[in-house]
């Protein structure tokens, strides 16, 4: 065990079972650690334990439960984080044997995203996870909720007894059904706001990534280096250093500076083993990465862990069913590691390549650092910002062809829709018509095909 003698008023153990890789697992119990202060809670160590598989009855062995118990006493510890799902039974038997709150990762993730959600979409695909999670372990909750010293609502300290856990499931079953229905109503209107979108015919990226690898800060810095189309689009969102700082999706205009414009949106954070529930949950929300024409997949260069976090973040797009989308791999941060072994790798490997892929590859100085899809940059100071548009415009806008067009005035309406869905350049008002150039999609160019001059 390992001790944190830091003192705070709600201090945690936490407590992990090695069945596999040790690298693998040590990186879980530093992410715990992380879930656990992003939670609230202070960590005061770390309890371990290696076995071929986890315990029936109570994850842990029964020595190994009494050790945890004298560690939790000597460091004034009120809780137990466990870093992988238990099961109801296990979650009320360990209630029991240690005498205090006990919690997996899942419920941990469960109470940052109920902290965290901010809008009325969030707060009830939140809800509806956590209340998911509680009905299969009501006994083990209530027993938890005696340690905590009681709370409000239906699942207050009433006491113990059948009648009352089936009076808690009954209205756990009533609220997830008043719930379904409004995520209907809202999901509803999360489409309706898809198909206006998509007539308008601006692309949308959606950025994709593990939590903390900046996404947040990348919005951000694209809207302040870029002017959005309108004043209400440029308000920045929330960034913060620490795990799921913010779960709102959001969409903003961005308008480069060769004018062309693209929808950007962020969609809630990666982890690995994230709640199936909350997969479930926000579902309609990372909706937004499926229907994407280009998704940035922000990576946390300066992570050690950045190799397991792109292969979770690959994964969750597999099972979205979004893999077959363009990509470019934004690794950010990478301001971090400039003399890194590893960066220094990747910048020897880009000279020795450079010369034979010419046009393909740029550099300038040390950052920005482009190789093919791979963008090394930093959201937070700005550099590659720029490079990482123009990357935006070349992946977008590739099959786009100049023309000119001359639109009859009884057409006028045409000219209404290429000022939204094509890449404008003049418009002069003739005696014969309108005259127009600019770069159409494929599909606008058959569409308009009959008035290309």
């Amino acid at each position: 065990m390992t001790e944190n003698t830091e003192s705070e008023s709600k201090k945690a153990v936490l407590v992990g079972v090695r069945t596999g890789s040790s690298n693998e697992f040590d990186l879980s119990m530093k992410e715990l650690w992380g879930l656990c202060e992003a939670c609230g809670y202070e960590p005061v160590g770390t309890s371990t334990q290696n076995l071929l598989r986890p315990e029936n009855s109570t994850y842990i062995g029964k020595g190994k439960i009494a050790e945890l118990k004298c560690f939790m006493e000597e460091t004034e510890a009120q809780c137990a984080v466990f870093l992988n799902d238990l099961t109801p039974s296990q979650l009320s038997n360990l209630c029991s044997e240690l005498d205090c709150e006990v919690m997996d990762k899942t419920a941990l993730i469960l109470n940052i995203f109920s902290d965290r959600a901010r809008t009325k979409e969030a707060k009830l695909q939140v809800e509806s996870a956590r209340l998911k999670y509680m009905l299969p372990r009501l006994s083990g909750m209530r027993k938890n909720l005696s340690r905590q010293g009681g709370t409000g609502g239906s699942m207050s300290n009433k006491g113990s007894g059948e009648k009352q856990l089936e009076l808690d499931r009954r209205h756990i079953e009533k609220r997830l059904a008043q719930l379904r229905r409004s995520l209907e109503a809202v999901e509803g209107e999360r489409e309706t706001q898809r198909q206006k979108r998509k007539r308008e015919g601006i692309p949308l990226v959606a950025m994709v990534g593990y939590t903390n690898a900046g996404k947040s800060t990348l919005m951000n810095k694209l809207m302040e280096t870029f002017p959005a189309s309108a004043p209400s689009e440029k308000k920045t969102v929330f960034a913060r250093d620490m795990l799921f700082a913010t779960l709102d999706t959001t969409v903003r205009r961005i308008r480069t500076d060769s004018g062309r414009e693209f929808l950007l949106s962020d969609t809630v954070g990666f982890i690995k083993d994230l709640p199936h529930e909350l997969i479930k949950a926000f579902r309609s929300t990372l909706e937004e990465a499926k229907r994407a024409d280009l998704i940035l997949n922000v990576v946390d260069y300066s992570d050690p862990s950045r190799d397991m976090q792109m292969r979770v973040t690959e994964e969750t797009l597999r099972e979205l069913g979004a893999s077959s989308i363009p990509v470019i791999h934004v690794m950010n941060k990478s301001d971090r590691a400039l003399d890194t072994d590893e960066f220094l790798r990747e910048a020897e490997n880009f000279e020795a390549a450079k010369e034979g892929t010419p046009g393909e590859d740029k550099i300038s100085g040390r950052l920005p650092l482009i190789r093919g899809d791979r963008i090394y940059m930093s959201a937070k100071t700005g550099e590659g910002i720029a490079e990482l548009a123009e990357m935006i415009d070349g992946k977008l806008y590739e099959d786009y062809i100049d023309v000119e067009l001359l639109i009859p005035y009884s057409d006028s309406g045409a000219e209404h829709e290429l000022r939204g869905s094509a890449v404008m350049g003049s418009v002069e008002y003739g005696r014969d018509g309108i005259s127009v150039k600019c770069a159409l999609s494929p599909r606008l160019l058959g569409k308009y095909r009959e008035y290309v001059i």
